[in-house]
This record gives structure tokens, C-alpha cells and sequence, in this order.
């Protein structure tokens, strides 16, 4: 019962305070008038902004939210194959690791207005954006997990008689899913920010472009609210991510 209740304190008591605190902070910065009401606005009234602005958020996040679940699939696509081909070649491995590093050393900000004067300022344009920002802790994750495998349990198998597909899917994938679900985690976040960021530069919709929109009309209380939907959908989309994870990985009590 104590262990429990220790793991539900750690799990949402503590993270619901600072969350609390961090609206207290908010709240007494306003009120003691050290920004200007219009730029910072009240939590009271970021919230009634949001409920005032509610249809228009929706309408805005679904179109991010699609750009984002797209993108993401691409990229968890990419990083499974590219991951794969590391595990199989060494050579691909040590050749074409350096190339992925270098691929991260340029900022979304500056690969996004590149890809939207290439393939204008469609959706098209937003889904690349989010899968180049996102395939890389899958390859990542996923190569070291399949380098974690154990080695015995891989000579036991091939003493059975096991090939190399077999070893893969019964052993290297299994053992390699804490890291996928953890490199996937860090994907999700990239996939809502990579969104948001590629909208900035050139689009038609979504909650970036909401956002810049709203900043233009001077109308801070929504566009914090909108902000503040952002941060809410990526919780909502981790959450979501560690329930899959439980049921995936019922095995490993320590993931668990």
C-alpha cells in the first residue's frame, strides 16, 4: 500500500504541484507589475482566451496534428530501415552514422523557409520537415538496442539453428524496444515542435501559423493560450505513448 501510494505521489501529486506552483509564479508576476498586463496577460485570462478562441484552436490543430502523426510515421519508417541497415552492415554503420549526426547540426528554423521555397507552403513541405527532425533518435535508439542484444542468447540461437531473420525479429527487435519507445517519446516532442516551427515560415493553417497570426492582432491572451494547447498536446501524446509502451513491453518490469 505504501509502495503505491509513494508511486502515485511521484507519478501526479508532485509533477500537479509545480505545475500549480509555476500558475502561482505566473500569476504574481502579473500582479506585481513588472511586465505589462497587455504582453504578459493573467493566467485567469489565457484561459478564458482559450475557451473564447476554442473552435479556432481545434480547427488549427488538427491540421498541426496531422503534419505531426505523418511526419512522425515517416520518420520512425526511416529510422526502423536506416537502424536495420546499421545492424546488418558495419560498414554502413561507421560510413553513414556521421552523415545522420551532421544532419542534426542544422536548426529546424533554418531547414524549414529552404523547404517550403522547394515545395511551397502545402502540408507536403510540413510532414518532410517533421520526419527530418524526428527519424534520428529512432536510427539511433533503435541501432544501440540492437547492439545491446545479448550474445549468448544470440550464439544459443544459432546453435538451434536460427538464421539471421529469425534472430532479428524473436531477439534484437524485442530486446531493442525500451529503446524505440524511449527514442519515440523524444520523436513525439521534435514531431509537435517540428510542426509548429515549419508552419512559422510558410502555411496556410495549423497552431503556428495560429500563433503568429494572433501575435500580429495583439492578442497575447490567445496566443498563450495557444501556446499553452501546445505544451498540453504534447503531455497528452507522451501519455498516450507510455500507455502503448505498457502494453507492448509487458516483459520488462524495469520499463514498467
Amino acid at each position: 500500500m505504501k509502495k503505491k501510494l509513494r508511486s502515485i505521489t511521484y507519478k501526479f501529486v508532485i509533477p500537479a504541484a509545480f505545475i500549480g506552483l509555476f500558475f502561482v509564479v505566473w500569476e504574481l508576476i502579473c500582479l506585481s507589475g513588472t511586465v505589462a498586463a497587455l504582453i504578459l496577460p493573467t493566467p485567469g485570462d489565457t484561459f478564458r482566451a482559450f475557451f473564447a478562441q476554442g473552435d479556432m484552436i481545434m480547427h488549427h490543430t488538427g491540421i498541426t496534428l496531422l503534419e505531426a502523426v505523418a511526419g512522425l510515421a515517416a520518420g520512425v519508417a526511416v529510422g526502423f530501415v536506416l537502424a536495420v541497415l546499421m545492424d546488418a552492415c558495419k560498414v554502413f554503420d561507421f560510413g553513414f552514422k556521421p552523415l545522420l549526426v551532421i544532419t542534426q547540426t542544422v536548426p529546424t528554423i533554418v531547414i524549414a523557409p529552404l523547404i517550403s521555397l522547394w515545395l511551397g507552403y502545402d502540408i507536403q513541405p510540413k510532414i518532410l520537415l517533421v520526419a527530418l527532425t524526428t527519424f534520428f533518435p529512432i536510427a539511433i535508439g533503435l541501432s544501440d538496442g540492437y547492439r545491446s542484444t545479448d550474445p549468448d542468447m544470440i550464439d544459443l540461437m544459432r546453435s538451434m539453428g536460427a538464421g539471421k531473420l529469425k534472430i532479428f525479429w524473436f531477439l534484437k527487435l524485442p530486446s531493442a524496444l525500451p529503446n524505440f519507445f524511449s527514442a519515440l517519446k523524444i520523436s513525439t516532442t521534435y514531431a509537435i515542435v517540428g510542426a509548429v516551427v515549419s508552419e512559422w515560415v510558410g502555411a496556410l493553417g495549423g497552431l503556428g501559423y495560429y500563433i503568429l497570426r494572433l501575435q500580429r492582432m495583439y492578442a497575447y491572451d490567445a496566443m498563450f493560450a495557444t501556446i499553452l494547447w501546445v505544451i498540453v498536446l504534447s503531455l497528452v501524446l507522451l501519455f498516450a505513448l507510455e500507455v502503448v509502451k505498457r502494453c507492448v513491453i509487458r516483459w520488462d518490469k524495469k520499463e514498467n
